[in-house]
């Protein structure tokens, strides 16, 4: 695939050691499988090893079967283009005076410049985290853009004013905004590098009592409500990413739904990052009050560009008594080509409360894109007869990265928490589940229930699960179970003996494989998973 511009310098880029750790072969262990429960408090662990079917194909049949593998992951990415529209910038770098700018640019409130400050004296006195699977050289933050929008005539009544290039880019992305093409029941608020550039059905949620605008319309229209819950879920102190986003953050969604009201339609953003040097801060936060129920829907894309781009989100949720968010994400971005040359580092903190009694948060992601993506969208379960429930697939393929998960904090009574991870490794990638299932000491009768399973494509894809449960509480009870699989020639020649050719047969496996995950999707995205995966899948295997 042909980048829409080169790079001779890219921000940074796989370091040797990388290649080296990734190009490894895999564990050899086919179809080993673990299971692993704890019951008031105590754990036991049952292993379970199975041998490869029979019967294997010939030497000749194995070639031509490998070969038609490796060709399954070499689809284009097809969001790879670049949109010609004049856009404005800051200077790269970072630095206090880099903050205020953007909050000037912003025409921030003073409450809100020191909140930006107080997070980034913090990050300065953090380090770059190194604990995780991933394996990169440090990021250079002086090397980023913090701030970039599309020039917009100094008026705009409608879209209809609206650079006309910006609009043809999301009608290309399949995200029309014009009012006579907007996506029917679905609320699109649409952020390209630092800035939403429209919000469609504002006026229809509002009818309602919804609130849904960009984050920093509502920092400017709402300051009582962004106030009392930014960082409210994750302080700017929690991590050095989220330190890093708290001060420089752009732009992203709030919503707010007011007590005892179905949100009448599903809300959604959709993150598209353009310029090439530029990095992406969004922020979103969903607040629902009591007896309140939503649906956020979350996509992104971005060029195909032989350097890298730093995405650093910070998610938070809010779910108040008997209240209940579905927060559903297909992360698509570009993940470089197939020999590792670019593509996004993907590095969120993605964190929901349950405060109140019998609240509800459930997370559903499929993720498919970054170069290496370190994410863990997690639930904090303070209320009594709270639930957290976390679906996930991630797929890596050629030597993209993940190291991806949840956790799920128990501190109510009768809480609940489910979580089904599915992990899929291709081509020389490295797939990494990392879970944390705390029942603290007054979680009493807390249960939670995990099943991490991986699947290995070809010979030199790699997955490890690092499961970490603790059990403070004498009524809690956990259960969790773990397998790893492997496609191959062999499962291919069953397949062809029964007149089922290769694509298809990967693509059954893989259907069958994610669709504990594919069926907590709203339909907006569920209808399709399956494509996007063969799309993904598509001549790689090997």
């Amino acid at each position: 695939m042909a980048a829409a511009a080169a790079s001779s310098t890219p921000l940074f880029s796989p370091c040797a050691a990388a290649t080296a750790k990734l190009g490894a072969a895999c564990p050899s262990s086919y179809g080993s499988r673990r299971r692993a429960c704890t019951r008031r408090g105590r754990l036991s662990v049952v292993a379970v090893q199975t041998g490869p079917q029979k019967p294997s194909p010939s030497s000749s049949q194995a070639e031509t079967e490998s070969e038609t593998l490796q060709n399954l992951l070499k689809r284009e990415y097809k969001y790879g283009f670049v949109s010609d529209f004049e856009s404005f910038s800051i200077p790269k770098g970072l630095s206090e005076a880099t903050v205020r700018r953007i909050s000037e640019l912003k025409a921030e409130p003073a409450w809100m410049l020191d909140f930006r400050l107080a997070a980034y004296r913090r990050f300065l006195t953090m380090v770059q985290p190194t604990w995780s699977d991933n394996v990169y050289e440090p990021v250079d933050l002086q090397s980023i853009c913090y701030y970039s929008a599309p020039k917009t005539k100094p008026k705009l009544n409608s879209l209809d004013e609206v650079d006309p290039e910006l609009l043809n880019t999301f009608d290309r992305l399949g995200i029309p905004l014009s009012e006579q093409k907007r996506l029917a029941n679905v609320a699109v608020d649409a952020v390209i590098d630092s800035t939403s550039i429209a919000t469609t059905h504002r006026e229809e949620l509002m009818k309602k009592g919804v609130i849904f605008c960009s984050i920093s319309e509502a920092i400017r229209e709402y300051p009582d409500l962004v106030k009392r819950y930014l960082g409210s879920v994750v302080p700017p102190a929690d991590n050095y990413y989220a330190a890093l986003n708290s001060a420089v953050f752009s732009d992203g969604s709030f919503c707010y739904v007011p007590k005892d009201t179905v949100c009448p339609m599903e809300i959604s953003t959709y993150f598209r990052i353009n310029d090439k040097e530029t990095g992406q801060f969004e922020r979103t936060l969903i607040v629902a009050d009591e007896r309140s129920t939503v649906s956020y829907l979350e996509g992104c894309t971005a060029p195909a560009y032989d350097s890298n781009q730093l995405h650093a989100a910070v998610v938070e949720l809010v779910c108040e008594e008997q209240a209940e968010i579905k927060y559903s994400t297909v992360q698509n971005w570009y993940s470089g080509d197939e020999e590792g040359k670019g593509g996004i580092y993907n590095f969120v903190t993605k964190r929901g409360r349950c405060k109140g009694r019998g609240s509800k948060i459930s997370w559903t992601q499929v993720e498919t894109g970054s170069a290496i993506t370190w994410k863990y969208p997690s639930v904090e379960l303070l209320g009594d007869d709270t639930v957290g429930e976390f679906y996930s697939v991630a797929l890596t393929k050629d030597y993209q990265q993940a190291d991806t998960g949840t956790k799920m904090i128990h501190k109510g009574k009768n809480s609940r928490s489910r979580i089904i991870s599915k992990g899929i490794s291709a081509g020389k990638s490295r797939n990494c589940y990392r879970g944390l299932v705390q029942i603290n000491s007054g979680a009493e009768n807390a249960y939670n229930s995990s099943q991490c399973d991986s699947l290995l494509i070809g010979d030199n894809a790699a997955a490890n699960t690092y499961p970490t449960i603790q059990v403070g509480c004498i009524s809690g009870r956990v259960e969790h179970e773990a397998s790893t699989s492997k496609i191959g020639e062999d499962q291919l020649f069953y397949f062809q003996q029964r007149g089922i050719d290769n694509e298809k047969a990967v693509a059954t496996m893989i259907g069958g494989f994610c669709r504990a995950v594919f069926e907590n999707l709203p339909y907006e995205f569920a209808h399709e998973m399956d494509a996007l995966m063969n799309l993904k899948l598509e001549g790689s295997v090997g």
